[in-house]
């Protein structure tokens, strides 16, 4: 027994979450259209932060590059004077900053990477997003013929539209 009253009251409630979900289908997808463009404008923001972040690594690049080719015009000049000692200190700073552009450069590289794939998933999404939108003003207008219909259905069962039926024919039936 306790059975079945646990599996009728389990189907009861699915009924009553279908019709609450119909009754309020619109309001629920306005929401999760909202609810979609928030996580679409966190994703935007987390992509302006790592172009952002692309950009101090292309300029961080671009410096490391320049020093480099400093460093090398200078060890070139040490060894030109003699200078063996200076020259293996640049050679030392030279083999240092390039290790860091390396490591600048697969960062960079990581970065482009993932700017590539958000920028994807973004385009993708925005489109979805439209696609919802349009979807929404169909159910908008299936909702409300719907709610015609069945307005209009009542009001077919009133007695007015009888009693105004029956007078037409009583006139035109006088001639």
């Amino acid at each position: 027994m306790l059975r079945l009253m646990e599996t009728l009251w389990r189907g009861n409630r699915a009924r009553m979450e279908e019709a609450a979900t119909d009754r309020f289908a619109i309001e629920l997808i306005d929401q999760k259209i909202r609810e979609v463009q928030g996580a679409f404008r966190s994703a935007k923001d987390t992509l302006a932060t790592l172009m952002q972040r692309e950009r101090v690594e292309r300029r961080a690049l671009d410096t490391l590059d320049t020093r480099i080719a400093d460093m090398t015009a200078r060890a070139g000049l040490a060894l030109k004077d003699g200078r063996e000692d200076l020259a293996q200190q640049a050679a030392q700073a030279i083999a240092d900053l390039e290790n860091e552009r390396t490591v600048r450069r697969e960062t960079l590289d990581r970065l482009e990477a993932k700017c590539a794939r958000l920028r994807h998933s973004l385009d993708r999404v925005n489109r979805r997003i439209i696609d919802l939108k349009q979807g929404a003003i169909g159910a908008r207008a299936v909702d409300r013929e719907r709610r015609a219909q069945a307005a209009l259905g009542r009001s077919a069962a009133t007695p007015h539209i009888a009693e105004a039926e029956e007078l037409i024919a009583r006139v035109i039936g006088a001639d």
